[in-house]
């Protein structure tokens, strides 16, 4: 009987030991689970920029407008007929 009750201890702790620092362990798992936090959050924030793409571009394909700002802004194009000013700020201002 004593002999049984060793054997059980010895197993306990043998399972124990890979539980805590054997491969797959309890530490690897949080581990995995900060990782796929992470991962997620860097997922949801690349959804975020491809759904702003998408909707610039069927902008740009549906739309005239669209093209006419970036044509104003990005390429600094104006219309037939506008005059165009540009304010510089003075060097007292900028302090």
């Amino acid at each position: 009987m004593r002999a049984i009750t060793v054997l059980l201890l010895v197993f306990i702790v043998l399972l124990q030991y890979r539980l805590w620092f054997g491969k797959n362990s309890v530490p690897d798992y949080l581990a995995l689970e900060a990782e796929l936090q992470r991962q997620q959050l860097d997922n949801n924030k690349l959804k975020y920029r491809n759904k702003l793409l998408y909707a610039d571009t069927d902008d740009l394909k549906s739309g005239v407008e669209a093209i006419e700002e970036r044509a104003r802004n990005e390429l600094g194009m104006i219309k037939e007929g506008e005059t165009f000013f540009r304010l510089i700020p003075s060097e007292k201002s900028k302090l």
